[in-house]
C-alpha cells in the first residue's frame, strides 16, 4: 500500500473526517457499504448571464474500496441520495473524485 493510499483509508475511517455511505451501481443495484469523505463547495454558475451560486457535492472514496464508478450510479448518506454526474481518479491513482447532484 502505498502513503497516498494509507491517508486515504485513514481520511475515510477517521469519524470527523469520513461518513458511512451506501453505494448502489446504477441507482439500483447491490448495495455496497463503504466510507466516504464528503465536500459540498458552492460553484459559480451562469444562467442567462446571471451569476448563480450552486451547491454540490463531491465525495472521495478510495478505489481500493470501489474500482469503477459511473454516471448515475447513487450514493446514500443518511437521509441523502446523490446521483453521479461524473468520476475522475486523482493524479496518485488512490481515490475517485466523484461529482454528484442531489
Amino acid at each position: 500500500m502505498s502513503a497516498f493510499a494509507a491517508a486515504m483509508e485513514a481520511l475515510a475511517v477517521d469519524p470527523n473526517i469520513g461518513a458511512d455511505a451506501t453505494y448502489r451501481a446504477g441507482g439500483t443495484g447491490a448495495p455496497v457499504p463503504l466510507r466516504v469523505v464528503r465536500s459540498a463547495p458552492d460553484r459559480l454558475g451562469d444562467a442567462f448571464g446571471t451569476g448563480v451560486i450552486q451547491a454540490t457535492d463531491v465525495l472521495t472514496v478510495a478505489i481500493a474500496a470501489l474500482p469503477t464508478v459511473e454516471a448515475d450510479d447513487t450514493f446514500t448518506l443518511g437521509a441523502d441520495t446523490l446521483t453521479v454526474q461524473h468520476a475522475e481518479r486523482d493524479a496518485a491513482g488512490v481515490a475517485w473524485r466523484v461529482f454528484c447532484r442531489r
